[in-house]
């Protein structure tokens, strides 16, 4: 599939997703959803990859939904319901479904779709200058892709609605302060701290690394004894794996593993 409105390329292990509309800083069309899920597809189905990067082109990683677009692809009265369940639901699901660990490289401001995008990665790391915004409330709207369900369980309850309802800036600092993503850096030295963490996800054991995502997905719905019924699982299919035997030969023989499978 030759990609239009997002840039997708392979470095060794790392495939990186580039929102590619900067002129909108990035906003989100239709085409850009359907394109954004072939490439999670491919990137999932391309053995040689072990890590995605999703980031924005030019000075923002995503401004949210390209309303005016909207307007002129689906007509004056919209069913923005239908347009979630086609066109950005199944982006949400194949991205929280992938086995390989997906990095969301926040380079700018994140807004209402995109920052909900963004949040929804396996892990963040932002920009000092980016910033997050629940712009939904702001137009008459609820959050989506994924937002009332992703904000409680980052930020809490009342955080959570504090953002939805008043719809004001929250600064990538404040988002680290409060858990919500894994670090940020100085704008100065982002993409060689994206590329470091990049390549670390790399190089870690793959099987493994599919099962961790895999466990801690599934435990805000299970008990206790379900988790530890399935750590029981994973672990026994992770102690048969070739990397558990290639990490504990590392470690007897105090070298650094190589992680092939």
């Amino acid at each position: 599939m030759v990609f239009n409105e997002l840039i997708y390329d392979r470095d060794g292990a790392v495939a990186t997703v580039r929102l590619n509309r900067p002129h909108v800083y990035n906003a989100v069309s239709l085409t850009m959803l359907g394109e954004l899920n072939e490439a999670l597809k491919r990137a999932e189905q391309d053995a040689a990859v072990r890590v995605v990067v999703l980031t924005g082109e030019g000075a923002a990683f995503c401004s949210g939904a390209d309303l005016a677009g909207a307007v002129a692809e689906t007509g004056n009265g919209p069913d923005l319901g239908k347009v979630l369940v086609e066109h950005y639901n199944p982006v949400i699901l194949r991205m929280r479904a992938m086995r390989k660990p997906v990095v969301a490289a926040v380079n700018g401001p994140a807004a209402g779709a995109g920052a909900n995008l963004a949040l929804m990665a396996d892990l963040t790391i932002c920009a000092h200058s980016a910033y997050f915004l629940q712009a939904f409330v702001n137009i008459g709207l609820v959050p989506d892709a994924g937002g009332t369900w992703l904000l409680p369980r980052l930020a809490g309850a009342q955080r959570a609605m504090g953002m939805a309802l008043l719809g004001n800036r929250l600064s990538a600092a404040q988002a680290l302060a409060w858990g919500m993503v894994w670090d940020v850096v100085e704008d100065g030295q982002f993409q060689q701290a994206v590329a470091m963490l990049a390549s670390d996800l790399a190089e870690a054991p793959a099987f493994a690394v599919s099962r961790i995502k895999q466990a801690l997905h599934a435990s805000d719905q299970l008990s206790l004894a379900e988790s530890l019924q399935l750590e029981s699982e994973l672990q026994r299919e992770c102690g048969a794996a070739p990397d558990f035997r290639e990490g504990t030969r590392a470690f007897l023989e105090k070298r650094r593993a190589r992680f092939n499978q």
